[in-house]
C-alpha cells in the first residue's frame, strides 16, 4: 500500500452517519425526521461535527504507522521503533583541491581548514575540512572541500570551474578542484527516510560484528575503558580489554568479559572467542625543568603541578589502545605547569598498533619517571 493511502479506522462517510442518526431519533422519540425539519438540520450539523472528530482519529492513528506517518512524527516513530534511526539532513557537495604556491618554500605552508574557494560567477562557497600543508621541496597540496550550502545544488562542478580564492594565504598563485563536485544530497523525505527506517533492520546482525562484541564486554565493568575486537585467523575473535587506570585486564575481568562474550544468543555458532592479553610498550619520563625567575608561583607550586602534569600525562598515554607514545603531550602539559622550559630525555615518538589491521594492539606503559628540578633560569 502507498505512504499515500491512509486507513481508514472509522468510517467518515457523512450519509450513511446522518440515515443512522436519523432512524435512532425516530426510534426514541416516535416521531418522523422531514427533510426540512429543524431537527434535521440538528441531526446533519451533529454529523458533521462527529465525521470531524472521526476524521482526526483516523489521522492520529495513521500518524502511529511507520508506513503512513508524516515529519516529525515518523521521525518520532524512527526513534522509539527503530533503534534511533535519524532523518537524513541535507549533505554538503565536496570535491577535490588542489592550491598551488608560486615557488618552492624552505618551510611548509599552512592551509587551514576553512579555508574558502569559489567560481568565478561567485555563485556558491566552497570551503576545506581540514588543515594542509604544502610541503617542504612541493609547490602544491590537495584538500577536500565542501560546500557551504548543503544539498545537490552543490553537485555537477567539472574539474577546473572551482579556481577563485576567498581566503588568501602566503605565497598563493592558483587553484583549482580537481574532481567534479558531488555527494550533495537534500533532506529525505518521508518516503525516503521510511525506507531507510526498512533497511535498519538489517544492521541488527547476528554475525559477530566487533562492535557487537565490544558491546557486550563492556557491560562487565564500569572500570573498563577501552575494548579491542579483532579476528588474526578465520572464525577465531579476539577480545582485548584496557582498564580505566592503563592496566591490562586481570583473570577475573577477563573471566567475566568472556562469559559475557561466548554464550549462544552472542556468539555466532562458528566464532571461537579467546579473550587476550594486549602488548605493552614501556617508555621512561625523564626530563629536567627549569623556571623563569619571574614566575608568579612559587617554586614548590610549580613542583606539584609539574608532578600533577606526568601524572595526567602517564594516565593519558595508557587509556586507550594504540595511542601513539608522544613526548610533545608531555611537553605540553608540563609547560602548563608554569615551568619556563624543559630538556627532554625520553620519551621519544613511538607509534603504537590499535589492532585494526587484526594484529595485537598495542598499550604504552611507563616504567621509570624521572623528573630534575633544574632551578631558576633568567629570561
Amino acid at each position: 500500500m502507498s505512504r499515500n493511502s491512509d486507513h481508514q479506522f472509522i468510517t467518515t462517510d457523512t450519509s450513511a452517519l446522518v440515515s443512522e442518526l436519523i432512524s435512532s431519533y425516530e426510534q426514541m422519540t416516535g416521531m418522523t425526521v422531514r427533510p426540512a425539519s429543524p431537527e434535521r438540520l440538528f441531526i446533519q450539523w451533529l454529523a458533521s461535527v462527529i465525521v470531524q472528530e472521526r476524521v482526526l482519529n483516523n489521522y492520529t492513528g495513521n500518524q502511529n504507522i511507520p508506513s503512513r506517518s508524516q515529519g516529525e512524527n515518523l521521525d518520532e516513530l524512527g526513534s522509539v521503533l527503530y533503534n534511533d534511526v535519524k532523518r537524513p539532513l541535507a549533505q554538503a557537495a565536496i570535491s577535490t583541491q588542489r592550491f598551488h604556491i608560486s615557488e618552492i618554500q624552505e618551510s611548509a605552508i599552512l592551509i587551514p581548514v576553512g579555508t574558502r574557494v569559489t567560481d568565478k560567477e561567485n555563485s556558491l562557497i566552497w570551503e576545506t575540512t581540514t588543515d594542509v600543508y604544502i610541503d617542504i621541496g612541493k609547490t602544491h597540496a590537495e584538500a577536500m572541500i565542501q560546500c557551504q550550502t548543503p544539498g545537490t545544488i552543490g553537485n555537477g562542478y567539472a574539474p577546473g570551474q572551482i579556481d577563485t580564492l576567498v581566503d588568501i594565504f602566503p605565497y598563493y598563485d592558483r587553484c583549482e578542484n580537481m574532481t567534479e563536485s558531488d555527494d550533495g544530497a537534500n533532506a529525505a523525505t518521508d518516503e525516503e527516510y521510511f525506507e531507510l527506517l526498512k533497511a535498519s533492520t538489517g544492521s541488527y546482525s547476528t554475525a559477530g560484528p566487533d562492535d557487537g562484541y565490544a558491546y557486550f564486554a563492556k557491560q562487565v565493568s564500569t572500570e573498563i575503558a577501552d575494548v579491542v575486537v579483532n579476528s588474526p585467523i578465520p572464525g577465531q575473535v579476539n577480545i582485548y580489554v584496557l582498564m580505566n587506570n592503563g592496566t591490562i585486564a586481570g583473570s577475573e575481568i577477563k573471566n567475566a568479559v568472556y562469559a559475557a562474550c561466548n554464550p549462544k544468543h552472542v556468539r555466532p555458532l562458528t566464532d571461537y572467542v579467546v579473550v587476550d592479553d594486549a602488548e605493552t610498550s614501556s617508555y621512561d619520563v625523564e626530563f629536567t625543568f627549569y623556571i623563569s625567575r619571574n614566575a608568579t608561583q612559587s617554586a614548590t607550586e610549580i613542583e606539584v603541578a609539574v608532578q600533577e602534569a606526568v601524572d595526567e600525562y602517564v594516565r593519558w598515554q595508557g587509556e586507550k589502545f594504540g595511542r601513539d607514545i608522544n613526548p610533545d603531550e608531555l611537553r605540553q602539559r608540563v609547560k602548563s605547569a608554569g615551568v619556563k622550559r624543559i630538556e627532554l630525555v625520553s620519551p621519544s615518538f613511538t607509534a603504537l598498533r590499535n589492532g585494526s589491521d587484526n594484529l595485537v594492539p598495542q598499550i604504552a606503559e611507563v616504567d621509570n619517571i624521572i623528573i630534575t628540578d633544574g632551578g631558576y633560569e633568567d629570561e
